[in-house]
């Protein structure tokens, strides 16, 4: 208990300051290693027509190259332990679906011998009409990107279950017949490089015993350890992986990148095997949060009352589905922000495209919606001519409201919250708003229109 409250210095603060910290980039093998690269795809889409390495096998200083022939489970989706089935191979097969899309690696001696070996590869590709608006994924001439179609069906095939996240509540066309005035938006948040100091890189050293040690940049280990572990066909204790310090992640380090491949190679060549990403590669093929398509529209009152809410969303994930549908499911429990909203209608599609696949950025699902449902509620105060904190206060969750999805606030702050912000902005909020609190909405702050959602005494979801 000495901790709470103390000011402690970082454990790690000291090493990172006098340049004392090792990163994966630092570590060295006695006997030295092989340096790998990748044949990444010089195309958004088509199919592999032929691919011959044995011009490059040949070259001084190669001594492996690996394809998804080599890989004992090349189709293996991050998320299959929580029942979202795979799609993305770990090298490409028979098509390419981004640019930059790994089709085989190359061990050499050198990083300039792996590039060499990279350009003397024959590839032969098949050009097709790429696909890069999500909006016109819905078209019936658009060209078809992922074997499930354009857009993911949650939880199965094209046959099983819903094609998107739909959230209902209260009764929406009632609150939009209701309505002095419907306000409309349409957001589009776009993607967004992480951009970290230190790359992608992995050092993977075998043992004598048979076990590989995995030197990983990687945000989440046992995470990793485990789709490795998956693709390789391996049981866990045949893997160690060492890492825990980060040169820079904010998501984009929970994909595996590199590790699997350095593995396969390390394996073949019986040798260690570095990977680090040049900058181009992070910029062309590291997943980057998703660019978003938000279109939403408020049943409102005169007076600032917010009455009811649909909105569309489309989740750009690339050209595979990742970690997209466990992001868009984040994304449905916020998507009405902070605000009670007691008729909700929402559709959330994760729609495919020809882009890399998106990823995981601080907050992921999340503050792609809050920065389009927050610009929202100040063009409803726009257009009602209303004080857009006063709106927000009067629409704000307390206690005993529930969420779109029913679940009862047991502690909201968003009162305190939005009474912070405008006192930090110098905005002199009017008495009756300045003395609002969180506690549970009576008199004027409840209006019928929010009494049937309102749970004020214990419930399950409480």
């Amino acid at each position: 208990m000495k901790s709470v409250g103390a000011r402690l210095p970082r454990y790690d603060g000291l090493g990172h300051v006098v340049g004392q910290t090792m990163f994966v980039d630092d570590y060295r093998v006695p006997d030295g290693n092989l340096w790998a690269r990748a044949l990444r795809s010089p195309s958004h889409s088509a199919r592999i027509v032929r691919l011959d390495t044995r011009k490059a096998a040949e070259l001084p200083g190669v001594h492996a190259i690996v394809t998804h022939r080599d890989v004992p489970k090349n189709v293996y989706g991050h998320l299959e332990a929580l029942g979202v089935p795979a799609d993305e191979p770990l090298l490409a097969e028979d098509e390419v679906r981004y640019k930059g899309q790994p089709i085989a690696v190359v061990a050499a001696d050198s990083e300039a011998a792996a590039q060499a070996a990279v350009e003397a590869m024959e590839l032969e590709l098949e050009e097709r009409e790429p696909l890069f608006d999500i909006r016109k994924s819905f078209d019936p001439d658009a060209p078809q990107i992922h074997h499930w179609g354009n857009w993911y069906p949650y939880f199965g095939g094209p046959d099983e279950g819903p094609d998107r996240r739909k959230v209902r509540k209260g009764d929406i066309d009632k609150a939009f017949a209701d309505a002095d005035t419907i306000v409309q938006g349409v957001y589009r948040p776009g993607a967004i490089e992480h951009c970290p100091t230190e790359t992608q890189v992995s050092l993977v050293v075998p043992e004598a015993s048979g076990r590989l040690v995995i030197h990983s940049c990687t945000q989440a280990m046992y995470f990793s350890m485990g789709v490795v572990a998956a693709h390789l066909d391996l049981p866990l204790n045949k893997l160690k992986f060492v890492g825990g310090t980060v040169g820079g992640g904010f998501g984009g380090k929970v994909d595996s990148a590199a590790e699997t491949l350095s593995a396969l190679l390390a394996l073949k060549t019986e040798q260690a095997v570095k990977w680090r990403w040049t900058r181009d590669e992070e910029f062309l093929a590291s997943s980057t949060r998703a660019p978003w398509h938000i279109e939403i529209a408020d049943a409102v009152t005169s007076d600032g009352w917010i009455l009811g809410r649909k909105t569309l969303t489309l989740h750009d994930s690339g050209a595979y589905a990742r970690f997209s549908p466990y992001g868009l499911t984040k994304h449905a429990f916020h998507h009405s922000g902070a605000y009670t909203i007691p008729n909700i209608h929402f559709d959330g599609y994760v729609v495919f495209s020809n882009r890399v696949p998106t990823t995981a950025m601080r907050g992921f699902g999340v503050t792609s919606v809050s920065f389009a449902v927050e610009t929202h509620m100040t063009r409803i105060a726009t257009v009602l001519g209303i004080d857009p904190y006063e709106l927000r206060l009067k629409n704000a969750n307390r206690l005993g409201d529930t969420t779109p999805n029913g679940v009862r606030l047991p502690d909201p702050s968003t009162v305190a919250t939005i009474q912070a912000v405008a006192g930090a902005a110098g905005v002199e909020l009017a008495p009756e708003y300045a003395a609002m609190t969180s506690e549970p909405r009576s008199g004027p702050l409840l209006p019928p229109h929010l009494e049937a959602q309102q749970q004020n005494g214990s419930s399950p979801n409480g």
